[in-house]
Parts: C-alpha cells; structure tokens; sequence
C-alpha cells in the first residue's frame, strides 16, 4: 500500500526559523507539488517536476535549499560572487517574485538573497554582486550570462541548481543560453538538480535527461490545476463586440481585480488606450514596456492601486497577486496550455476566481484544443453584459 503523502510542512523536520517563518505566511498544509517534492529534494534526490505556475513549486525548491544550507553552514563564507544555489527563470517578473518568496521564508534566516535580470541599472547589480556575499542567487539567463563572462559571478561552487519553467525557456529561446550556465555549474554528479516545466514533452525531456541524475519525477496534471476553484465562462461574441462588452463588465461588475490577457503586445497599448479613454483605471503589461515601469505597474497592482491591467502570455508569467477576481482572456490563447496558465491566476490560496473567455469568430478556432487540453466540452453563451 502507498504511503498517504505528507501535507503538513511540520512533518517534514525543517529548520525552526523555516517553520516560523511558513507559519507566519499562513502556509499550514502543503500543495500537492510540495507534497510530493519535498520528501525527495530534501534527500537531496534530483527532481523533475511538473507542475503549472501557481501550485506552490516555487515554495518547494526554496524550503529544500534554504534547508541544506540551514543544516549545512559552510565553515567560511564562499567568495564575493559565488551562490551556493542558482535559481535560472524565464522572465524577470517570475525572477523577482522568486526572490521576493526567498525574502519571506528566510526572514527568520541569516540567508542573503539577490537577483539579476535585464532591464535594471547594470552597474548597481554588478556593484552589489562585488560587494555581497550570497547564497541564493535568482537570475534570468542573458544577464547571468553577461556576469559570469566578466567574472563577476563564479558557479563553480553552486550546491543546488533550479531550473524554473524549462517548456518557457525552450520557447522563448533560451535553452542555449541556459546550456551554458549549466557547463559553468559543477557536474550534475555533485550538485542537486531540480528541473521544473509545465509539460514534459521530448524535448523538455532531453533536457532533463542531460541536466539531472536519476531524478525522481513528480507530475501535478493540468487538470487538477484548472481547476475547481475557478468558474469558468465563455462568451460567444463578434469580434468587434469584444471591447465594448469588456467595458461594461469593468463598469457593471462588483469584482475586485482583473487580469486581462490578449496575444500579442500591440494588442496591449491598443486595449489600454480604449479603456483609459473611458475613464477606467487600467495599466498594461508586455515585453517592449521599460521594466522599471513594468515593476511599478505590478507592485500598483499588488497593492490594490491599479483595478485593471492588460498582459501578454510573456508578461502575466510573472504575476502572482492574491486579490485577482477574475481573468479575462480578451483573446483566446493560441496555445491550449496557456489557458490553464491564464486562469491560474485567480483562484489562489484557496479563493474562488472566475475566467471569462471571449469566443469570436478570429479566434474561435482555438477552442476545439483548449477543451481537449481540459477534457470536456466547454458551453458558450451571449455576454452576461
């Protein structure tokens, strides 16, 4: 008979000042990710997991490194410049959420944190990479890449290694890049490997072959991320009836925040301008937007400042805020896994959340993947507007 997995973090036998600091984050039971990682990684097994953004993996890997070097202190501190743990993510919003969950659960911990990514003042990062020792350093592969070319950054004594979102970083076109950094890491045999991605298709999974050791595998469907927590809606409607209706919705609607994700980043400007124009409180997040503005478009968001903001599939990776109502998927995603990507920003930590799609006739051709990704036919009805 299977053993029921592990659903309290206490039972796992983690550092103190990591239990205090969970308990004060409200995190009494572990996801399921978290329940089947974690009785490996902190046996310092390699993992390969898989799991959507937004199931608690990003938890799962900090509590395994912040508790090996918790266990583990070293005897003197590594040079300037040399992480005991690297973190590579696709995107700088995911990287800066990742260091903001490292914050937290070690806050009771003597553990120095620091991230880098593209976008930011060049010289500060580099200046605090000279200054700071550090033992858990989150990173997006380009500026890494850039550093450790200047010998800013050394690898070579890296304990853990993270992998975050690999299917990401396989379609954005980072994988070579990646590769590298990996070459620069020690060889797979001494260090711990945790590989994440959404799906493990063939070539997710040559990757995984050639960057982990015997890795234990542990798989969180879709299915159960896209979920029950979340009701979700389709609205059959003209193309040209999609902004309107998106109007008297934010009008009509008592929700709180809303997330709206169309496809391409022009589409962003064009839907932020229509909205604005009509007197709502909208921001919009997408690749070509400065990343200073795009940070504090995010933090006005997580505060409650912005009711509104219009992303891309690129930029919403990177969104984990609590208080968001409702999704509103402007455009159908042209990738059925992005669906479930999408509305798997509301619903969290154990809220209830409402996607609503709208399904017109230049995009209604996405539908038929989206409910064979889900399982089940989806019904569309006239906006509820």
């Amino acid at each position: 008979m299977a053993e029921a997995p592990i659903d309290a973090f206490a039972e796992f036998g983690l550092p103190a000042p990591l239990l205090r600091a969970i308990d004060g984050l409200g995190f009494a039971r572990c996801t399921p990710i978290q329940s089947g990682v974690l009785p490996y990684s902190l046996s310092d097994y390699d993992i390969t997991g898989q799991a959507q953004t937004g199931t608690g993996k990003t938890a799962a890997f900090l509590i395994t490194i912040l508790t090996r070097q918790y266990e583990f202190p070293l005897e003197r501190p590594n040079p300037v410049g040399t992480p005991r743990a690297l973190v590579l993510a696709p995107t700088r919003e995911l990287a800066v959420q990742i260091e903001e969950d490292a914050h937290d659960l070690s806050n009771y911990m003597d553990t120095r944190v620091t991230a880098v990514y593209g976008g930011i003042d060049y010289a500060k990062q580099q200046q605090r990479l000279r200054n700071t020792d550090i033992d858990i350093l989150v990173a997006t592969p380009g500026r890494l890449l850039d550093y450790c070319g200047r010998g800013v950054v050394d690898l070579r004594r890296v304990e853990v290694l993270v992998i975050d979102e690999a299917d990401r970083m396989l379609d954005i076109g980072f994988i070579p890049d990646v590769r590298r950094i990996v070459y620069q890491t020690p060889h797979k045999r001494e260090r711990q490997t945790l590989f994440f991605s959404a799906t493990f298709n063939d070539d997710v999974m040559r990757l995984a072959n050639q960057w982990t050791l015997d890795p234990m595998h542990v798989a969180i469907e879709p299915e159960t991320v896209a979920a029950e927590a979340v009701e979700q809606c389709f609205w059959m409607l003209a193309a040209n009836e999609k902004r309107g209706a998106l109007v008297r919705f934010v009008r009509q609607s008592e929700a709180g925040q809303m997330l709206v994700f169309v496809n391409r980043r022009d589409g962003v400007h064009r839907l932020v301008r229509y909205l604005q124009d009509r007197g709502i409180d909208c921001e919009g997040l997408a690749g070509d937007i400065p990343q200073r503005k795009r940070m504090a478009t995010l933090n006005r968001f997580k505060d409650g400042d912005v009711r509104v903001v219009v992303a891309t599939d690129v930029a919403g990776r990177g969104i984990h805020v609590e208080g968001i109502t409702h999704v509103i998927n402007y455009d159908l995603p042209e990738d059925a896994e992005y669906y479930v990507h999408r509305i798997g920003r509301t619903g969290r930590a154990g809220a209830s959340g409402t996607s609503i799609s709208f399904v017109a006739e230049n995009d209604a051709f996405n539908l038929p993947a989206i409910e064979a990704f889900l399982g089940h036919p989806v019904v569309c009805t006239p906006p509820d507007v």
